[in-house]
């Protein structure tokens, strides 16, 4: 809700993270450490980073003077907590719903690591390489400045005008 409702886009981000790494606690503490691994370094540590990069490079500090809530608000959340009930009601009442408890799996966090660092190095290794390029890219795009178009030299005596000493009238 923090990262929803505050009005700074910054402390918005910053909220995200905290519930990104909130959430990788919770995988954590359920067993499945590849996932809450996983979040930690994707999320946690690259999207929110770079959310953070790209606010500070495209947008100024200034503030929006529109108000908190739209006029529309309360008919969006009846929507909203009618679309909730909709599938809460389908996923209990599905039968593609597995009832009992699966069993634990047989790979670990290691087994996963070995795979990615042995057989598929390198493709984890280009990945790595576009995702780079493409931050690179997205920084130069933030800062380049729109051009402004040049004034041809007519343009440049009419604004002159015939009393500026830098226009020479010969007879």
């Amino acid at each position: 809700m923090a990262a929803v409702g505050m009005r700074n886009l910054v402390h918005c981000v910053l909220a995200l993270t905290l519930a990104f790494a909130g959430l990788a606690a919770a995988y954590l503490q359920l067993g499945a450490q590849f996932v809450g691994f996983v979040q930690i370094l994707v999320y946690v540590g690259a999207v929110a980073i770079l959310i953070v990069f790209a606010i500070l490079l495209t947008r100024g500090s200034e503030s929006a003077n529109t108000p908190m809530l739209s006029k529309g608000w309360i008919s969006g959340v009846l929507i909203a907590v009618l679309v909730l009930g909709v599938l809460i009601y389908a996923l209990a009442s599905s039968s593609a719903l597995p009832r009992g408890i699966p069993p634990a799996p047989d790979i670990a966090v290691r087994q996963v690591g070995d795979a990615l660092m042995r057989r598929f190095v390198l493709p984890l290794e280009i990945v790595g390489l576009l995702l780079t390029a493409a931050l690179i890219g997205g920084v130069i795009i933030a800062m380049q400045e729109p051009k402004k178009p040049a004034a041809s030299p007519e343009q440049g005596r009419a604004q002159r005008g015939p009393t500026d000493p830098t226009t020479h009238s010969h007879p």
